[in-house]
């Protein structure tokens, strides 16, 4: 790990905690896209990931004094997101008096790149973000823990360690949650495209229609 990496965090949490706000807009506009991404992957709903997001980040604001520089800033900063995620499940949970999922592709690291891009034609970027649609669905249909280290370990790229300390499970678990997610989610996408492929260049209703009256014309020109 860069220990520069390290000791531009010690820099920006020193300057929070002294109360520069400018330093805290700073480190949220760094993770803010990350963060995001995590609380949503949590959630499932954008509105909820964005107030959870929000709420992490005063709780941080309020204890940055307490962060060591043992870690990097971001790990520190995603498992404050996390928690609050995780409150938020739990007071659906009791609302709604249900026991949640919490059992818990290289196509979705490659998509990422892909969706990445703005220069393309309208019809290239309308396609990558049905793909992005797509990927987005089959993520949410993880169960909830697969999900979650699924988008820490391949979406934004933590270490198994950093993962385990985030979430507070070996980092065996780690491993053999990621493979699965990998797993489910590659079958999941499997079968979209399995479904998908039946309708390619798909024939029928106005198509068919038009193709029928300009051929029985064309006998009637002949005849």
């Amino acid at each position: 790990m860069r220990s520069d990496l390290f000791e531009d965090d010690r820099k920006i949490a020193q300057c929070v905690a002294a109360g520069d706000r400018g330093a805290f807009e700073v480190m949220m506009r760094r993770h803010n896209r990350r963060l995001y991404r995590i609380a949503r992957a949590t959630l499932r709903d954008d509105a909820e990931a964005e107030d959870a997001l929000q709420d992490a980040y005063i709780q941080a604001y309020r204890s940055i004094a307490q962060y060591r520089g043992e870690a990097r800033l971001f790990t520190w900063l995603a498992r404050l997101v996390l928690n609050e995620c995780f409150a938020r499940l739990r007071r659906t949970v009791r609302r709604q008096n249900v026991i949640p999922i919490v059992d818990a592709a290289d196509w979705i690291e490659q998509g990422d790149l892909m969706l990445t891009k703005d220069d393309d034609a309208p019809e290239q970027a309308c396609a990558r973000a049905q793909v992005r649609a797509l990927l987005e669905q089959k993520l949410d249909e993880l169960p909830e823990a697969f999900r979650v280290v699924f988008v820490l370990r391949a979406v934004e790229e933590l270490s198994v360690e950093e993962v385990a300390d985030c979430l507070g499970i070996p980092e065996a678990t780690v491993r053999t949650r990621h493979f699965r997610a990998r797993s489910l989610l590659r079958e999941a996408l499997a079968q979209a495209f399995d479904l998908a492929e039946r309708d390619v260049f798909e024939f029928g209703g106005s198509r068919c229609d038009r193709i029928v009256s300009k051929v029985r014309s064309r006998i009637e020109d002949v005849a």
